[in-house]
């Protein structure tokens, strides 16, 4: 059930209840569609959480999936340098000096890009991090949302059959749906 569904709900009970003498009958279905209506809010509010949990964990995924792609294009690039110094060494020259020259530029460049290999690697997997951080996060949104889309369904099961049961299990599967949504923030 949509927020502004529980709310055109909520005004045409509201509209039976004035028709009622007893005010005995109306007092509680106010309270009970207020609670609804708070509840509807509550669910809006960890639904776009949950949204924006799910969001950055596909951001961060995109950001891990390119440091893993520099990582490997760097570890191509020292593989070939590799490959140039045995060639290099293994072809005969007329100016052993040079080659030898080239070799230990090479192998300077070779200690430099095993460095940056780790640093990459170190940044790919922070990035890895984060999406698992964020997915443990958006599931408890998820779940958070679920149990208070539940609460109020329940809630308004409370209108129909005037049966506080309803209600206050409605009730109850809110306060855990606002729990669990909360404990998101715990998350590390």
């Amino acid at each position: 059930m949509e927020p502004t569904e529980i709310q055109e709900f909520s005004n045409q009970l509201k509209e039976a209840n004035e028709g009622e003498k007893s005010k005995e009958h109306g007092e509680p279905l106010v309270n009970i569609s207020l609670a609804i209506s708070i509840l509807a809010v509550l669910v809006s509010m960890v639904t776009v959480l949950g949204h924006r949990s799910h969001t950055e964990a596909v951001l961060a995924q995109a950001r891990a999936g390119d440091q893993w792609a520099q990582y490997q294009a760097q570890k191509i690039r020292s593989d070939n340098t590799l490959v140039a110094i045995d060639l290099l060494h293994l072809q005969p020259s007329s100016d052993a000096a040079a080659v030898e020259k080239k070799v230990q530029e090479y192998m300077l460049h070779e200690e430099k890009w095993k460095e940056e290999l780790k640093e990459d690697m170190a940044k790919a997997h922070e990035f890895e991090g984060e999406v698992s951080h964020a997915e443990l996060q958006a599931g408890r949104y998820d779940l958070g949302e679920a149990l208070l889309q539940i609460g109020v369904v329940l809630c308004s099961i409370t209108l129909f059959t005037r049966q506080k049961l309803y209600f206050l299990l409605g009730l109850s599967l809110g306060v855990m749906g606002v729990a669990v949504a909360a404990s998101a923030l715990l998350v590390h």
